[in-house]
């Protein structure tokens, strides 16, 4: 049947150069029917490709009770989806579990994906069991999915790095490709354990996937063999990857040939000319880098017309920053016409739905500035909360003060406003450093701790915040010598990372929340627009 190619569509985005650095099971509608299928079934697949679900569900139900598996799964993938049936998880499963015990693996593999999603720990440990006995004929996928869902911590208590890897060479050995470049992601750190990053598997990895013509892992062993760790690097070899991938039409190998000019040989025109021909590929990345290089004059004359116009056409070709960087062009002049508005805000609202946190966070404070023509609170914080959650430290602050006052269409709550704070400051973040070492000073949410104040608002100065200097001053006028040391001591023990007493750590919003605020936030704030 057709399961590997869905299994693949639904697991893993393409590797390129860039391999994602996290490992993403598949939620939502993120796969479909397939379009050629032999058999009774045919009919209603090809219905429900050209977009006639309840027509292809029609078609279906009778060929379901007569027990066809592939019946079955577009029955469960109709509900799962919502497509031409009522959306309902449960049904969803009971038609995949039908289809799956008529031997269709595509639904063993979406049964999974959905059990695996569950809060309840029976329901992921049958997923565990579904998988381990498809694993047994078809390895090459199911255990590349046991390999990510046990890196993720979904079939253990914790990530379980041992037994991703386990599954993955299993995966691997059975010829899957994507799990040869997980294993090499994996060993690089690009999934944290860096105490088992291991530069010479991670190439040896990639060597094996390039050397089974896999495009992106010759874009990505050239780059690495090219600007990589020093005592790893071998120009001669990178150069021959790189020219592979290119004729594999892997244009992003100009993007590594360009950056390893750029960086390491320190060559500008050699880069220039390599990003060029990246551009001239389409390649979305090097158009970017090209516009930097006539915008800054970086190896050629400035050119800001020239570098603009490549911008926006790295923009319109859907690049996250490029849409970003057209949006403020317009939105941060100093007075934009309508015309400028709503097409910075169009970049703007692209850049965010092209997952860039920075722009979702900007996007967030557009829809509460009004600039639009009337505050939109409930969009503004939800994307603030989808930015938060993403791990931006500029909307963890903007959200925790939200928080701290109330505003912005948010309750007040002190305590989501310390955890926010905490969750900034533990990324360097100056105002959220001060605005912790106020909360400390002033005993919101916690006991008045003016030594472990002067710590944290000491550290903000260190990170650049000015507004931090005042409040220093303030809290030194009011310790005595032993304060004094005593403070001086735990700003080293905070910078050191050494935790906080059992007692103090209660309800200390100065440390770390055990479950990041921003997440709840978001289920009292409407969907992030979309247009």
């Amino acid at each position: 049947m057709h399961h590997q190619l869905v299994a693949r569509l639904l697991l893993l985005p393409a590797l390129a150069i860039t391999l994602q650095a996290a490992v993403s099971l598949p939620t939502g509608n993120s796969a479909a029917v397939p379009a050629e299928v032999a058999g009774p079934a045919k009919a209603a697949m090809e219905a429900f490709q050209a977009g006639r679900h309840a027509k292809a569900v029609e078609l279906a139900l009778p060929l379901a009770e007569q027990g066809n598996a592939d019946a079955l799964y577009l029955l469960g993938f109709a509900h799962e989806s919502g497509q031409g049936a009522e959306a309902s998880k449960d049904k969803a499963l009971d038609y995949y579990r039908k289809a799956a015990a008529g031997k269709s693996k595509d639904a063993v593999y979406r049964m999974s994906f959905i059990l695996l999603a569950s809060d309840k720990e029976e329901e992921r440990d049958q997923a565990r069991q579904a998988l381990e006995t498809a694993a047994k004929d078809d390895p090459a996928v199911a255990a590349r999915i046991l390999g990510e869902a046990y890196l993720r911590g979904l079939l253990s208590p914790a990530a379980d790095p041992d037994k991703a890897v386990f599954w993955w060479k299993r995966a691997a050995d059975a010829g899957d490709v994507l799990s040869v470049l997980l294993i090499a992601r994996f060993y690089e750190g690009q999934f944290g354990f860096p105490e088992l990053k291991d530069t010479k598997e991670a190439l040896a990895n990639y060597g094996k996937a390039a050397g089974l013509g896999n495009a992106g892992a010759m874009a990505a062993l050239g780059s690495r063999l090219l600007s990589g760790e020093e005592k790893s690097r071998d120009e001669k070899k990178g150069r021959e990857w790189l020219k592979k991938a290119i004729v594999a039409k892997e244009y992003t190998a100009y993007l590594a040939l360009g950056d390893y000019e750029e960086n390491v040989k320190k060559d500008l025109k050699a880069a220039l000319a390599e990003y060029e021909r990246g551009k001239d590929a389409g390649q979305v990345d090097c158009m970017l880098r090209t516009a930097d290089f006539y915008l800054e004059g970086k190896g050629v004359e400035k050119d800001p017309e020239r570098g603009n116009a490549l911008l926006r056409k790295a923009a319109e070709a859907g690049n996250p920053v490029a849409n970003l960087r057209v949006a403020a062009q317009l939105l941060s002049k100093e007075k934009p016409d309508a015309t400028d508005l709503l097409t910075g805000y169009g970049h703007l609202l692209a850049s965010a739905n092209g997952n860039l946190s920075e722009a979702q966070n900007e996007l967030g404070l557009l829809y509460l500035s009004g600039k639009l023509g009337i505050a939109d609170s409930p969009g503004g914080v939800a994307w603030l909360t989808r930015a938060a959650q993403g791990g931006n430290a500029q909307a963890q602050n903007n959200l925790a003060t939200l928080y701290e006052r109330g505003i912005g269409g948010v309750p007040k709550n002190l305590e989501n406003a310390g955890q926010l704070y905490s969750l900034a400051a533990n990324q360097g973040h100056g105002a959220a450093t001060l605005a912790l070492a106020r909360l400390v000073n002033d005993g919101v949410g916690t006991k008045a701790n003016p030594v472990k104040a002067w710590a944290l608002a000491t550290l903000a100065v260190e990170r650049g915040d000015k507004e931090a200097e005042k409040l220093v001053k303030e809290i030194t006028g009011k310790l005595d010598d032993k304060q004094r040391a005593e403070a001086v001591k735990e700003l080293e023990n905070i910078k050191s990372g050494k935790p906080a007493k059992k007692d103090d750590a209660k309800k200390d919003p100065s440390k770390p929340a055990a479950k990041d605020p921003s997440k709840p936030a978001a289920k009292d704030a409407t969907k992030p627009k979309t247009k």
